[in-house]
C-alpha cells in the first residue's frame, strides 16, 4: 500500500462526495459502461415520478392551488404513480400526466420555493427534459449521470493512476444512519476531504427537517477534524455547489443559518465567513486545513481541483511521508 494515497470522502448526505467520485471515473477511468448507464436511466426515471410527487404534495403544503385542468391531472398522476410500482417506468399515460403538471403555474412558484421542503436543485433539468428520458432508445449522457441523485448506502471505491501514482477514493454514505461506518475507513487515510455543500444554508436534513443542513456539516466537521485519527493527516474542506451558492446568496441572508451575520446579500463576505466557522472548528493548529471550491457537476472545474488538491498538498508531504519508492 505504500504506493498507493488513499483518500477519504466525508460529509453529509447531500453534499456532492458520490458526484465527485462520478467525475474521478470520467475523469481517469474512460467514463461509464452500457450498463452502468442503463441503471442511472432507471435511476432518472424513478427520480422524474418522485419529484412530481413532491411538487404536488408541496404544493398543498405551500398551500397553492393547481390550475382547475390539471386537478384532475393530479390524481391521475397518483393513482398511476401508485399502481405502477416499478418506478423506472415511464408509460404514455404518465409522462403526459408529468408534462401537464410540471407545466402549472403552482409547480413553477412550488420549484422556486424548494428550500421549504426535499427536493434536488437540479430536478428542474430532468423534468424538462422528460419528453427525451422517456424515449425507449434514451441513454443517459455523462452529464444526466453526473446529476442523477441515488443516496450512497455502504461504502464506494474507486481507484486509478495519475502522473505513475495510484489513488484509492473511498466515498462513505452521508446520512446520519451511514455515518457509524465511518470508522471503519479511518486506517492508513493519507488525505481527507471533507465536502461541504455551501449553497445549503437554508435547507433542512432529509432525516431530520428541524435540523439545519450547514450546522450539521459544521457540527460533524469538528468531530471528525479533532478527532484522533486525523491528528497528523492531510485535510482539504471542498466547498462544493458553488454555483448555487452564488446564485441564492443574492435572494437569501446568510443569518438564516448564523444569525450573528450581518453583511447582508454578499458573496464574499458570505463565503469567507462560512470558510472562517469551518477552519476555526479544527483545533490543531499543526496541521494546515486546505481550502478548495468547486461544482461538482461540472468536469473541468472538478478536474481542476483535483489537480490542484496535488499541487498544494501532495507535492509539499509525499517528499515527508516518503510516499514515493
Amino acid at each position: 500500500m505504500k504506493n498507493e494515497i488513499k483518500m477519504l470522502l466525508l460529509g453529509i448526505g447531500e453534499s456532492g462526495k458520490s458526484t465527485f467520485v462520478k467525475q474521478m471515473q470520467i475523469l481517469y477511468k474512460d467514463g461509464f459502461g452500457k450498463q452502468t448507464k442503463m441503471l442511472y436511466r432507471d435511476a432518472i426515471r424513478q427520480n422524474l415520478r418522485f419529484y412530481t410527487q413532491t411538487l404536488l404534495e408541496a404544493v398543498d403544503s405551500l398551500e397553492l392551488k393547481l390550475l382547475k385542468s390539471n386537478v384532475y391531472v393530479a390524481e391521475e398522476f397518483n393513482r398511476l404513480n401508485a399502481i405502477n410500482t416499478e418506478g423506472q417506468i415511464l408509460n404514455k399515460k404518465l409522462i403526459k400526466c408529468i408534462i401537464n403538471l410540471w407545466a402549472d403555474p403552482s409547480l413553477k412558484i412550488t420549484y422556486k420555493r424548494r428550500f421549504n421542503f426535499q427536493i434536488p436543485d437540479n430536478a428542474n433539468v430532468y423534468l424538462d427534459n422528460i419528453e427525451d428520458i422517456a424515449q425507449p432508445d434514451y441513454i443517459p449522457s455523462e452529464q444526466d449521470i453526473l446529476g442523477c441523485r441515488i443516496p450512497t448506502t455502504g461504502i464506494n471505491e474507486i481507484v486509478f493512476d495519475v502522473n505513475n501514482q495510484t489513488w484509492r477514493i473511498v466515498d462513505v454514505g452521508g446520512q446520519r444512519s451511514e455515518r457509524r461506518k465511518w470508522i471503519h475507513q479511518f486506517d492508513d487515510v493519507f488525505l481527507l476531504i471533507y465536502v461541504v455543500a455551501i449553497n445549503e444554508y437554508n435547507q433542512y436534513l432529509y432525516e431530520d427537517e428541524s435540523t439545519n443542513r450547514l450546522q450539521e456539516s459544521l457540527k460533524v466537521f469538528n468531530k471528525i477534524s479533532n478527532n484522533e485519527y486525523f491528528r497528523h493527516t492531510n485535510c482539504v474542506v471542498l466547498f462544493n455547489k458553488m454555483d448555487l451558492f452564488t446564485e441564492k446568496i443574492l435572494k437569501f441572508d446568510l443569518n438564516v443559518c448564523f444569525r450573528e451575520y450581518k453583511h447582508g446579500l454578499d458573496i464574499e463576505k458570505a463565503r469567507l465567513y462560512i470558510e472562517k466557522k469551518f477552519v476555526k472548528k479544527a483545533k490543531n493548529k499543526n496541521r494546515r486545513i486546505f481550502i478548495h471550491y468547486s461544482c461538482a457537476i461540472y468536469t473541468e472545474n472538478i478536474e481542476f481541483v483535483f489537480n490542484a488538491v496535488q499541487r498544494t498538498v501532495l507535492e509539499n508531504f509525499l517528499k515527508e511521508t516518503d510516499v514515493y519508492i
